[in-house]
């Protein structure tokens, strides 16, 4: 359980990050945006790397539930997909903040432990959606003549494309409302058509 002052050094870095990059995430900001010293900070974080496990954690536990549920929910693969999609658009639309550190791994790469934390991540959502697609295709819902490890990619390849997009735009497009024009396409391309 966190701390509100857990929460609050959480909540700036994300800040940070969103107005500085990566790059502009330093105790010193930190403890400087926040009104506090340096060591204050050091009291609940060991080091910068620990912020951004911890922000990578949060998200995870996130993703996950929204994962999980989609998987557990009654309605066909193709309605799960779907779900998949706007449930992580509204999210980032809420905090737009994220994407910054979630898609950034390649600024990550001299961090083994933060590298980990987001495969660990694609690794656990990516095995989820195959179960979906494969579900479907069972089901003769999603096309068969893919292979579900291929549709898979091309759905969280075109959702962090979008939202890689969203990003550089400096946030100028409704995310939920454009994202549903994207989860459409998806679903015409892997719809079986029979």
């Amino acid at each position: 359980m966190q701390t509100e002052r857990q929460k609050e050094i959480l909540d700036t870095a994300l800040d940070l990050i969103s107005q500085k990059g990566i790059q502009g995430l330093t105790i010193k900001n930190l403890s400087k945006k926040i009104g506090i010293s340096e060591p204050a900070i050091y009291r609940h974080y060991e080091n910068k790397i620990e912020i951004l496990l911890k922000i990578l954690d949060l998200f995870k536990e996130s993703s996950g539930s929204i994962f999980e549920e989609a998987l557990q929910s009654d309605p066909g693969a193709i309605h799960k997909i779907e779900r998949l999609f706007s449930r992580h658009f509204s999210k980032f639309a809420e905090n737009p903040t994220l994407v910054s550190v979630i898609f950034s791994e390649e600024i990550f790469r001299s961090e083994p432990a933060l590298i980990e934390k987001i495969a660990e991540v694609i690794n656990r959502n990516s095995q989820i959606l195959r179960k979906i697609i494969v579900s479907g295709q069972e089901k003769g819902e999603i096309r068969n003549d893919l292979e579900a490890g291929h549709i898979a990619i091309i759905i969280m390849g075109s959702l962090r494309l979008f939202v890689k997009q969203w990003q550089f735009s400096g946030y100028n497009f409704n995310i939920e409302k454009e994202g549903q024009k994207l989860i459409d396409s998806v679903k015409l391309l892997i719809r079986n058509k029979l």
